[in-house]
């Protein structure tokens, strides 16, 4: 996407972004993190799921929103992008253990090992794709060291790890355990934002 749609989508993500107020965050002591330690045994096995939302990125110049959905299906998955804020395309990317495949590319579908290089080389975009996969769920991803910080619900409120901070606005709390609905992680440049409308567990 270029020229004015770009500009556009950019500033009306990052807009969004800073009319939300500061939230009120404490770091993690024994009873937080014991109950997050919790949380995360209880979803350590949930790897068949779906969700449907809206998806903003951008890499500080140019930016994007659509509506998406992903399926996870043990070390499967399938991520579907659409919308014309993102040069009126739709994209497909999916894969699993044997490497990856993107479509809807004007040059016909991309395929390589790693899901993250193939987003970077066709749409130049900065997407921590493992590690979503477990933010999405709001626990900590298994690439390193990672530093908590939890709401006045007692949820986590900001995690930083693998160089990104991911930022939770909002949950689903009638859920056991609960599920986060608003996702925004970036490591500038880059900034996606998820905000999540329906989950279905298998």
């Amino acid at each position: 996407m270029r020229g004015w749609q770009a500009l556009f989508a950019t500033v009306a993500v990052l807009s969004l972004a800073a009319c939300v107020p500061q939230a009120v965050r404490v770091k993690g002591d024994a009873s937080l993190l014991n109950a997050q330690l919790a949380r995360e045994q209880a979803l350590a096995h949930a790897d068949h799921w779906s969700l449907q939302g809206r998806l903003g990125i951008s890499n500080g110049k140019d930016g994007g929103s659509g509506s998406f959905s992903w399926r996870q299906d043990g070390e499967r998955y399938e991520f579907t992008l659409r919308g014309p804020a993102i040069s009126g395309m739709n994209f497909r990317l999916s894969g699993g253990p044997d490497g990856a495949v993107l479509e809807g590319l004007e040059h016909g579908p991309l395929q390589g090992p790693d899901a993250e290089a193939l987003m970077r080389k066709a749409l130049g975009w900065e997407v921590p794709l493992r590690d979503l996969r477990a933010w999405v769920l709001g626990v900590r991803a298994d690439s390193g060291p990672a530093e908590l910080s939890f709401g006045e619900n007692r949820l986590p409120s900001l995690l930083q790890q693998d160089g990104w901070t991911v930022d939770y606005r909002a949950w689903d709390e009638t859920r056991q355990p609960p599920l986060p609905t608003r996702v925004f992680a970036a490591r500038p440049p880059y900034k996606v934002k998820l905000s999540i409308e329906s989950w279905q567990f298998q």
